[in-house]
């Protein structure tokens, strides 16, 4: 199984952004050059707070809705939690 990853970026205007993707080097150059997510877009530099690692496309999905679920507070806990983590 390939993996997938789901990753939180945080935008120049301090708000979240939270996707999931196969190839994360990929995507993350593909939002800093104004491609990517439409609310990326206008939003840089972005920066990656938080990614995880799943065990495929189903999961990140499932764990991408998960998180987009979460408040502000939760959110900055996890990314806060997993920088601990190191």
């Amino acid at each position: 199984m390939t993996d997938a990853w789901v990753y939180m970026l945080r935008c120049a205007d301090g708000t979240l952004y939270t996707g999931w993707t196969t190839d994360l080097a990929e995507r993350l150059a593909a939002h800093n050059a104004g491609g990517g997510a439409r609310y990326t877009r206008g939003r840089g530099p972005l920066r990656l707070v938080y990614q995880e690692c799943c065990s495929d496309r189903s999961h990140a999905l499932r764990r991408e809705c998960e998180i987009k679920r979460l408040n502000r507070e939760q959110k900055q806990r996890l990314i806060s939690e997993n920088s601990k983590g190191g």
